[in-house]
């Protein structure tokens, strides 16, 4: 975090400069003219009071809150690097208390075809991956990060989410265009090249859909088929998550190879409940489970 007298020195262009995201800063509480030139003690001592006021600061108040955004945005940054290589899943119970004499570790990279009945209990070891599950589930079972026990504060982080979880039900309530809601989540993120995203995002996820659609449908005129498909390239190009659970993706009316070769290629552990046996034999491993177990 740099001193309050280190950012007074800086030119506002060296500070716009290094970190891409400044000017919304200055945006947000209705500073549009922004002098490159000038230090930002300089440039805050000279604000009209009147906008300062507006904005409930004054000169030293600016620099106070743009030195705290300035740290949580490249804090939120550096959460990115919190790699994950593999997760361990140590057994529990099957729904009639018998014990899952099993330890098996996933790795980053493969694709796990979780197979079994109607009720069998796959989307029950989906939940207890997603909220990495320490003997506190009705399963009673055990997940690991890199085969440690993962961090309270990482387990139940808010804005570092480790799993992205897309179920069988896909349904937008939003009231944004495609390209307003890959916008959103890409600013979110601190993405530098916005619009290259979008269209990335867009084009991804229509090679994915059966039928196309532009990045000016609104979201709630997607149908579901192509709303799984948008939220499958947005979790692959944009979402930090390293791990992807996919609740039965036979039923998602897109291209389910391509959806896979999509994530796997972005570095993601992708585990897939399913009820086909092809899409199963498409992963590296299978998992049965039946009776919860």
């Amino acid at each position: 975090m740099l001193a309050k007298e280190d950012l007074a020195s800086f030119k506002l262009g060296e500070l716009l400069a290094q970190y891409d995201y400044a000017r919304d800063f200055f945006i947000s509480i209705g500073i549009n003219d922004i002098d490159s030139n000038r230090s930002l003690k300089d440039f805050a001592g000279d604000i009209n009071q009147e906008l300062l006021e507006d904005a409930g600061l004054n000169g030293e108040q600016l620099i106070t809150n743009f030195l705290a955004f300035i740290d949580k945005m490249e804090t939120l940054k550096k959460s990115s690097c919190n790699i994950v290589e593999s997760i361990t899943i140590i057994g529990g119970n099957d729904k009639f208390g018998q014990e899952e004499n099993i330890k098996l570790e996933l790795k980053v990279g493969e694709v796990i075809s979780i197979v079994g009945p109607t009720g069998s209990g796959k989307s029950r070891l989906l939940a207890d991956i997603e909220c990495l599950a320490q003997r506190d589930t009705p399963t009673n079972r055990q997940i690991l990060l890199n085969g440690e026990i993962p961090d309270m504060n990482r387990r139940f982080s808010i804005e570092n989410k480790l799993v992205a979880q897309l179920s069988q039900n896909m349904n937008f309530v939003m009231d944004l265009s495609v390209n307003d809601f890959i916008k959103l989540h890409a600013e979110s993120r601190m993405i530098d090249h916005v619009e290259k995203v979008v269209q990335e995002i867009v084009k991804c996820a229509n090679e994915l859909a059966g039928e196309k659609f532009t990045r000016d449908t609104p979201l709630t005129q997607l149908s579901g088929g192509q709303s799984r498909a948008l939220m499958i390239a947005d979790t692959a190009l944009l979402s930090l998550s390293p791990i992807v659970l996919i609740d039965e993706i036979e039923n998602a009316g897109i291209d389910r190879k391509k959806a896979i070769e999509l994530l796997l290629k972005e570095e993601k552990l992708v585990l897939i409940s399913t009820h086909d046996p092809v899409l199963a034999l498409m992963g590296d491993k299978r998992l049965v489970i039946k009776n919860g177990g």
